[in-house]
């Protein structure tokens, strides 16, 4: 009876960890566009601007816009002149910076 108890709350906290990862969702450049008509989300460039002056010389690898418990997020990867990416993710409805990290 111990082994199954321990085996069925491991998988309900796998379970519970799988599902906090699956809340944030991608958003296509259609709502992307919709937002910022809208005034939800500021310009992508202007954040971009934000992004890139943290590393100069960076490069831009990638830009994805994600609603993550309600919450617009630009996540920003750069290549830095050093070689390093760095992942950066800034509120998409006021610019804020909530992460800038080197990434995995």
């Amino acid at each position: 009876m111990t082994v199954n108890v321990r085996v069925g709350g491991f998988f309900v906290l796998m379970l519970s960890a799988f599902c906090s990862l699956a809340i944030a969702r991608e958003l296509g450049q259609d709502e992307a566009l919709r937002l910022r008509e809208q005034g939800l989300i500021q310009p992508l460039e202007q954040l971009l601007q934000t992004a890139l002056a943290r590393h100069p010389g960076a490069k831009l690898l990638e830009v994805e816009l994600e609603e993550d418990d309600d919450v617009y997020v630009y996540e920003v990867e750069l290549l830095a002149p050093d070689g390093v990416v760095r992942e950066i993710k800034l509120n998409a409805s006021n610019g804020q910076l909530l992460k800038d990290e080197v990434d995995d």
